[in-house]
């Protein structure tokens, strides 16, 4: 299998060079490391140098932490653009819809102009770099997403640990684009019911490591071996078999990234 989602660079050296050990035992192929900030994507290129045939880099930066200044965010398009040929995507990307809720129950004003302009200025970068792009967009956001997706013709969007309204199911269902699901599957009713709904063609399986997990996986440091019990949770919803699931995400995952 393939994890379609996953900050390997927060995860120590040791544990990294552990982990890319375990993959074949856990008969997992490859991991898809998404980046944070240009200091992240670095670290993430060095990664993907050092694991070539395990480690697929998207480079790009996360919203939920503090705009870049201008400089900044020219140096980062400069460097995506630079190392373009490396990735299988631009992410990851998106909308601060935690920081904002957060900031809102603290009764502080939160202005989402420009993370808009800065998700729009990192999508046309991706439309003409001909990437596809890894989403963080959740809930009302993702109509936004969504809006900004067409603006720029982008077909190829894959909505990591996607949550939402059934109008935004409905509308990226219906543009073809990608949802993945945690381990989360195994124990939270509104992942299993958008599991029951999304078209299985349009579904990968992510770990999002290194954030912990609950239920089984309680106490465990997040590991891709994970996304095998994400394949046989989620065939379950659907009476599929184990080894039918892992087959069914692990294509949908190639598909989508060109892998």
């Amino acid at each position: 299998m393939i994890d379609a989602h996953i900050h390997l660079e927060q995860y120590t050296a040791e544990v990294v060079a552990q982990m890319m050990r375990e993959l074949p035992a856990a008969d997992v192929e490859a991991v898809v490391a998404v980046s944070m900030n240009l200091e992240s994507c670095e670290r993430t290129r060095q990664l993907a140098a050092a694991y070539p045939a395990q480690v697929r880099p998207a480079y790009g930066f996360h919203p939920e932490q503090p705009l870049p200044a201008a400089a900044e965010l020219e140096t980062l398009l400069a460097w995506i653009s630079s190392h373009a040929a490396e990735c299988v995507a631009v992410g990851e990307i998106g909308l601060p819809y935690y920081t904002r809720a957060e900031a809102l129950e603290r009764g502080e004003p939160f202005e989402m102009a420009p993370y808009i302009a800065l998700l729009d200025r990192l999508l046309g970068l991706a439309a003409r770099l001909d990437k596809p792009v890894v989403l963080h967009a959740v809930y009302e956001d993702a109509m936004l997403a969504c809006d900004l997706l067409e603006k720029h013709g982008i077909r190829r969007a894959h909505f990591h640990w996607f949550k939402g309204s059934e109008e935004a199911v409905s509308r990226m269902a219906k543009r073809g684009y990608y949802i993945s699901f945690t381990p989360d599957i195994l124990y939270e009713d509104e992942i299993r019911q958008l599991a029951c709904v999304y078209p299985p063609q349009l579904v990968m399986a992510e770990t999002d490591g290194p954030w912990p997990f609950e239920g089984v996986f309680a106490g465990q440091d997040t590991h891709p071996r994970m996304i095998r019990e994400v394949a046989a949770a989620w065939g379950g919803l659907h009476g599929y078999a184990p080894s039918h699931a892992e087959e069914l995400l692990t294509a949908n995952t190639r598909r989508f990234y060109g892998m």
